[in-house]
């Protein structure tokens, strides 16, 4: 082989993963770009169809949102579907159908992608199982004290609040505490670590105060 066709094609090579290995870090990036507003088009998208589902969840029934949702597409697809049939009639073309190249591609999941979903939930499960058995048999009394502290307010926040609500204001901080968390980042950042400090070292007197209560000092 000629070695400028045979450097031409590694380069192509080396180009084609090159530009697949970037394309797979922006996806991975994705929703980090969304939330940071990278691109205000995207993310204005986003952030207005996510609020738009959650207010229409707020304002009906789950049943109802799914159901308008999908008359919809139906209504897009079948008018798209009557608007091409009637021009190919008038044009005498025959195109087919217009959605054909969507109807011919697969879109079953493979078994091995399914079990690896499968497999990684149940690594999540388990842990979470785990954590909840140490919680809740008092393996630790001040973590499990935490938790009872945290359930206690949220029963405050559940008599305020219902899920929706809980779920529009989470969206809302979703996209607007990342901006202005990387603006005022040192700022943001010295208070955090005031504010750990400060727990952990009450935490540190409880713990030392509490009957029976396991010190990590000593397990670890």
């Amino acid at each position: 082989m000629d070695p400028m066709t045979q450097s031409a094609q590694i380069s192509s090579s080396q180009g084609f993963a090159d530009g697949h290995n970037s394309a797979a870090k922006e996806s991975k990036l994705s929703v980090k770009d969304l939330i940071h507003w990278r691109d205000p088009k995207k993310s204005g998208v986003v952030f207005g169809l996510s609020m738009l589902l959650l207010l229409s969840l707020a304002a009906f029934s789950v049943i109802s949102v799914a159901s308008y949702l999908l008359l919809a597409l139906l209504c897009v697809t079948i008018t798209f579907r009557i608007y091409k049939s009637v021009v190919q009639a008038v044009q005498k073309s025959s195109d087919g159908h217009p959605f054909k190249a969507l109807i011919d591609k697969d879109v079953s999941i493979p078994p091995e992608t399914f079990r690896k979903h499968v497999d990684a939930s149940l690594t999540y499960i388990n842990r979470a199982l785990k954590q909840m058995s140490r919680l809740f048999l008092v393996e630790d009394l001040v973590d499990s004290l935490k938790l009872a502290v945290v359930m206690w307010l949220l029963t405050y926040v559940g008599a305020v609040f219902n899920g929706i609500t809980i779920l529009i204001l989470a969206d809302i901080l979703l996209f607007a505490v990342p901006p202005v968390y990387e603006k005022n980042k040192t700022q943001i950042d010295q208070y955090i670590d005031l504010a750990r400090t400060q727990i952990n070292t009450t935490m540190a007197k409880l713990q030392e105060k509490l009957p029976g209560a396991v010190k990590r000092s000593k397990t670890e």
